[in-house]
């Protein structure tokens, strides 16, 4: 009964952190026959962003204004809640470039906007029952 417990410990991740901290001082030496040059290392598709459209940017903006609305899960906390003012801070900012922008835009552009500017505004408007 007064028998020492045995502790199992698992040494195997050290052996994996030790293969990973190899992996990149070889990578390097694998890239200079390359005829890439050592310092700049070419970007996958993963990693570039996305080509700047406006729909895009307002698409960005109009998924914040749903979150704030309590519409969509926070993507960094999964959770819904209501921000109410900040929801109206933002239809308000889309609102301004609307008249900003007036003219400027192609017409499926200036459609796409005033369309998701309206479906905000009467979710807002749903939320605040007013």
């Amino acid at each position: 009964m007064d028998e020492p417990l045995k502790k199992r410990v698992d040494e195997s991740w050290k052996e994996q952190a030790e293969r990973e901290r190899q992996l990149p001082k070889q990578a390097p030496a694998a890239s200079s026959s390359s005829k890439v040059s050592p310092q700049v290392e070419p970007q996958s598709e993963a990693q570039q962003p996305p080509e700047a459209r406006f729909d895009l940017f307002i698409s960005g903006l109009a998924m914040e204004t749903l979150v704030a609305l309590g519409d969509m899960p926070h993507p960094a906390t999964r959770k819904q809640a209501a921000n109410l003012p900040h929801a109206r801070y933002l239809i308000d900012l889309l609102g301004i470039l609307e008249q900003k922008t007036r003219g400027n835009l192609s017409v499926e552009e200036e459609g796409f906007f005033k369309d998701t500017l309206y479906q905000l505004r009467m979710r807002y408007m749903s939320k605040t029952k007013g």
